[in-house]
């Protein structure tokens, strides 16, 4: 990670560096730079979710944007993967989604997409970050090549009709009440009206933003007041999107949460019997459950895993062929229509599986039982290399559990802690292995 770029853009607490105007308008000078290539009349869309710190970051954006010579398309609230697709289709140099995802209101980000509308590499990031810190002056626009800024009306509407069109023709969701919960995000006018159009019953929550309450108590990282509604309304499904709407948690009719494994099992058998797999695989994190792994391998299917992060998902996905991949956290990455996660299209695949079944999203959604998995954090005074008695006890607990589960042990990105993850039949044993290896870590932190 560099100085201003983390594993997911720029991302940071709102007027403190780096989430500053200062950055973003350096940010967009930097990239507005590195992004004019060629003689045409270069482009940039610009999207973002619904957070009060939005109209500051956007504006500061769009002042460096158009500065370096770049014409602006101002999109307004749109999911993640909305920014990405119309940034292809309006054949774009860039795109840019200012959200902090499932963060509480005071954070913001910056995520950057290039022409194909995938996520900028690293390399490319490391160059936007160097100009960032260098002399920007020398780089800007002649007076009469000044970018010029315009809002995209019709910007709703287009995804709208790209995510009906990801849901089998000839079906419909008439007849199917949906809780939607939307997060109090980007995709608090586009996901309801979708599923309303594909003709569901629909019941919204999390729909009315205010600049502060985005994921506060709703969407897919608080499915509670998702799976009260379902209940208490008597619905058949809740969709729960997260504040830039690239990730969906499923509750089903009897309130409890379908995870993004269930989700990616759900999707890979329907998807392997249509011949739609491009791949005889899936692409996972190294924290998907092994129950999952276990229950592709039962289908002929492999799991391929990644380090955390959907941005390596996609990497993996793209180098080796697959089409479906994602993470347990619900970030579904379906590349016949998303270069990203995207939370509406991956429950449009569950709701076609639903409706073509004609039985309930319990029925349809639980795939395999979860392998017993326990995940604690081990507290750190400073980072450096596990010492050669902790990796012992790791090879050791390795040993013990053989084929029957597995042991992850992890720095964080973001936090001074170790992560260690072990899952497997034995869940006595499990427990026992993480609580000493902690144990370990922190004794010798």
């Amino acid at each position: 990670m560099g100085k201003y770029f983390g594993t997911d853009g720029i991302r940071g607490l709102t007027n403190k560096f780096p989430m500053t105007a200062e950055t973003a308008l350096r940010a967009g000078m930097a990239a507005g730079r590195v992004f004019t290539r060629g003689s045409h009349r270069h482009r940039v869309v610009i999207g973002k979710d619904t957070r009060l710190s939005g109209y500051m970051i956007e504006a500061a954006l769009q002042a460096g944007f158009t500065g370096a010579g770049m014409d602006v398309f101002l999109l307004g609230p749109l999911p993640t993967p909305a920014v990405a697709m119309l940034t292809r289709s309006l054949k774009a140099d860039l795109g840019v989604m200012i959200s902090a995802s499932h963060n509480a209101y005071h954070d913001n980000g910056i995520k950057l997409f290039g022409p194909d509308g995938f996520k900028l590499d690293d390399e490319t990031e490391g160059r936007i970050e160097a100009l960032m810190d260098a002399d920007l002056t020398d780089g800007l626009a002649a007076p009469e090549a000044l970018g010029r800024a315009k809002r995209i009306e019709s910007a709703h509407g287009r995804y709208i009709e790209f995510a009906k069109s990801t849901f089998p023709r000839q079906a419909s969701l008439e007849g199917l009440r949906i809780v939607i919960d939307s997060a109090n995000g980007a995709a608090y006018k586009v996901a309801p009206q979708v599923l309303w159009e594909l003709g569901a019953e629909i019941i919204e929550i999390g729909n009315t933003p205010d600049g502060f309450n985005i994921n506060r108590n709703c969407g897919s990282t608080a499915p509670e007041l998702l799976g009260q509604k379902v209940k208490e309304r008597r619905a058949d499904i809740g969709i729960a999107l997260d504040g830039d709407a690239d990730r969906v948690v499923i509750v089903d009719e009897t309130g409890r949460v379908v995870d993004g494994d269930q989700l990616m099992a759900l999707i890979a058998a329907s998807w392997k019997d249509s011949g739609q797999l491009s791949a005889d695989g899936v692409v996972a994190t190294v924290m998907s459950n092994l129950g999952l792994e276990r229950y592709l391998d039962g289908l002929g299917l492999t799991l391929a895993r990644t380090d955390v992060g959907d941005r390596y998902v996609v990497e993996h996905m793209r180098r080796h062929g697959y089409n479906l991949g994602g993470e347990q956290s619900g970030h579904i990455v379906l590349t016949d229509y998303a270069t990203t996660g995207d939370g509406l299209i991956a429950a449009l695949q569950v709701l076609a599986v639903l409706v073509e079944s004609g039985g309930s999203v319990s029925q349809i959604s639980r795939r395999f039982e979860r392998v017993p998995q326990v995940l604690r954090n081990a507290r750190l005074k400073s980072r450096g290399p596990l010492d050669d008695q902790i990796e012992k006890m790791i090879a050791d607990g390795r040993d013990k559990l053989g084929k029957n589960g597995r042991i992850l042990v992890r720095p964080s990105g973001t936090e001074p802690v170790i992560r260690v993850m072990a899952e497997g039949d034995d869940e006595k044993l499990i427990n026992s292995i993480v609580d000493d290896i902690v144990e370990a870590i922190e004794l010798a932190a």
